[in-house]
């Protein structure tokens, strides 16, 4: 088979861009999307090889034109990393929210990444191969759970939960899928007093990218060490 195709939601800059960045290096065929179209071109000129798509993951009509695009041009996708999501809401109160932007969070960082797999996972299924990464948080833990970042910590808690459903109902298909913590990283979101850096999160996610087809599914890691739920 030739190169592995890989497709990351969410990566013009930060996390996303680097991992796109660690795929190339590792050989694959990557697919960089980007909600901003122009942001995305930008970023996928920095990366010689990577081909650009626009993608809105909160648009149904979007990502059906991604995966048309997807089938077209290359008839399957090996690896799928859902890494879009949006409003880190450190401002919010779980007991008085602002119940707009909850929406908005599960649109996104929920509804985003389910409906990106409903639809390329009939794509790994046809070679009964396949991986794929929702990007998670410790925010979304239920072991050590606070009040804060309610939006984006119930979200990426309901991603854990699609995690194990999903992998559950692939378990004989050859997909292992897995969620991922990179950890406080340096980014947009993260800010500049995070610990980690990009190369760092990224990392976390090419372990789980690279799993033997023998390796764990359904769980939640950090640099390739299982976290609790």
């Amino acid at each position: 088979m030739s190169s592995r195709i890989a497709l990351v939601t969410g990566a013009n800059r930060g996390i996303g861009f680097e991992t796109c960045r660690q795929l190339l290096e590792a050989g694959y065929q990557v697919i960089l999307t980007s909600r901003n179209a122009n942001k995305g071109k930008e970023a996928a000129l920095k990366l010689p090889g990577v081909l650009f798509h626009p993608l809105d993951v909160s648009s149904p009509g979007s990502i059906a034109t991604l995966k048309e695009f997807v089938a077209s041009a290359f008839g399957r996708l090996d690896v799928l990393i859902n890494n879009a999501a949006i409003h880190y809401d450190t401002g919010q109160q779980v007991t008085a929210p602002d119940l707009e932007i909850v929406q908005e969070a599960i649109t996104t960082n929920l509804l985003g990444p389910w409906r990106m797999c409903a639809a390329f996972i009939p794509l790994m299924r046809k070679n009964r191969w396949g991986r794929i990464v929702n990007v998670s948080s410790g925010s979304g833990s239920l072991h050590k759970m606070g009040s804060e970042t309610p939006a984006y910590g119930i979200t990426k808690a309901a991603l854990n939960a699609l995690t194990i459903k999903l992998a559950k109902a692939t378990g004989l298909d050859g997909i292992l899928v897995n969620a991922v913590c990179p950890g406080w990283v340096r980014t947009d979101m993260g800010g500049s007093a995070a610990p980690r850096s990009v190369t760092q999160g990224a990392a976390s996610i090419l372990w789980a990218v690279q799993l033997p087809d023998d390796g764990p599914t359904g769980g939640f890691f950090r640099d390739g060490k299982r976290l609790e739920w």
